[in-house]
């Protein structure tokens, strides 16, 4: 019995039919079923018989698992030839579900694949760009913290500075819109950064991770010198939609087409059966700007959602913190009762920017009111940047500009847009 082998497999009152897949363990079978999907049955608690030998040709570790002592397959290089006439694309890996894979004993998705391992569960990458890969992080994106972010920055401008000619991050999609974020302040590009990532794991039948990976390169060798998060545009596989890092949010927690453009519709669109890439707004050419990392950033920033009846001992656990972002109601209020203590922490030294609670649209605090009370009481307006962005934003500002204030209020990478109106 080996992997490619059909195989029946009687557990308890079920049976399952399908292609035996290698296994990482020796206690466990992994087996592909008709529909896509895989299951993984328990060795001791299972019969199993073979149907038919060597369906199909699977490389890796022998399904009886690795023997005590063996490395397996695990780490091993893969081979990639280089071609004079094609450009030269980096693949860095952060971890998450585009770069997973299920834990049979648990049930549970795990990041464990590193940028090489994508390269050979993506056959499609290959003949579309010299490639190398590099692990900056092995974690699920909740995970991802402003350290890893200064590491990915530093990641990225080496790759650059070696002469990528583009790069693509392989990002969970959870935290995907800060890191996209957070790397549209730290790093002046002259060619594209491109994050993608999947909402669904490989061996699920519905899963984005190829789509999503070739569109990403395709992008990644284009004229658009940004940084871009490119992802599903539909339910379907035909349109993979790329949005500019620093207005792009994920609204959904599941679908394929999660990822939307915040105000706008998307830079731009890839049809993934032609590979043609179409861009609906102005951006910056590749080559355009001169390469440059500045990687400061605050660490003691804080997001701070205002409620009803919220207390205002709340503003007590930002007390000594360089800065607040608030996400106001509306036009960017909160209770009236909040100011007096917010203008405690803007004496303080806090700067304290507000956002808004509502997808679209900016803040002013100029037409009511509190509003006015919150400018007198030293608050920054931070336009339509959206509330995360926002936070990254003013991490990064208060390392790296003179007037923070005058930066919070001044689209430094495309996430202030000069009108908040209806667009189709």
């Amino acid at each position: 019995m080996n992997p490619g082998d059909r195989v029946r497999v009687d557990r308890a009152d079920r049976t399952y039919e399908g292609v035996l897949l290698p296994s990482s363990t020796d206690d466990h079978l992994v087996v592909k079923l008709e529909g896509g999907y895989n299951v993984g049955v328990d060795r001791t608690e299972a019969e199993i018989e073979t149907l038919e030998e060597d369906i199909y040709e699977i490389d890796g570790t022998d399904a009886t698992g690795p023997e005590d002592g063996d490395a397996s397959d695990e780490g091993a290089d893969s081979e990639i030839e280089f071609d004079d006439d094609l450009p030269t694309i980096s693949l860095l890996s952060t971890g998450g579900t585009i770069a997973s894979t299920v834990d049979y004993r648990t049930g549970a998705v795990t990041a464990q694949f590193d940028a090489e391992d994508v390269l050979r569960a993506v056959p499609d990458l290959a003949g579309r760009a010299n490639y190398r890969g590099r692990v900056v992080a092995n974690i699920l994106s909740e995970n991802m913290d402003p350290p890893i972010w200064q590491d990915l920055a530093r990641a990225v401008y080496e790759e650059i500075e070696a002469g990528a000619d583009g790069v693509v991050v392989m990002h969970g999609t959870d935290t995907m819109q800060y890191s996209a974020s957070a790397l549209s302040f730290m790093l002046e590009t002259p060619v594209p950064i491109v994050f993608t990532g999947s909402q669904r794991s490989a061996d699920r039948p519905s899963s984005d991770n190829v789509m999503n990976a070739v569109s990403a390169v395709e992008a990644a060798k284009s004229d658009c010198a940004e940084v871009m998060v490119c992802m599903h545009a539909s339910e379907s596989d035909d349109v993979c939609a790329l949005h500019r890092g620093t207005r792009v949010r994920k609204n959904h927690t599941s679908r394929r087409d999660a990822f939307e453009t915040v105000g706008a519709a998307p830079l731009g669109e890839i049809d993934y059966d032609t590979e043609e890439i179409g861009f609906r707004r102005d951006y910056q050419q590749r080559g355009e700007a001169d390469l440059e990392l500045r990687e400061e950033l605050a660490d003691d920033v804080e997001l701070l959602k205002f409620t009803p009846g919220m207390d205002p001992a709340f503003l007590d656990v930002v007390e000594g913190s360089e800065g607040l972002i608030l996400e106001g109601t509306g036009l960017g209020h909160v209770h009236t009762d909040l100011i007096p203590r917010i203008e405690e922490l803007v004496e303080d030294g806090t700067t304290v920017v507000m956002t808004s609670q509502c997808l679209e649209g900016r803040v002013c605090d100029r037409v009511y009111d509190t509003g006015r009370d919150l400018l007198e009481a030293g608050v920054v307006e931070a336009g339509d940047t959206l509330p995360g962005t926002a936070t990254v934003k003013l991490m990064w500002a208060l390392e790296n500009s003179e007037d923070v204030e005058e930066a919070m209020g001044t689209s430094l990478a495309g996430e202030i847009q000069e009108r908040s109106v209806p667009w189709e």
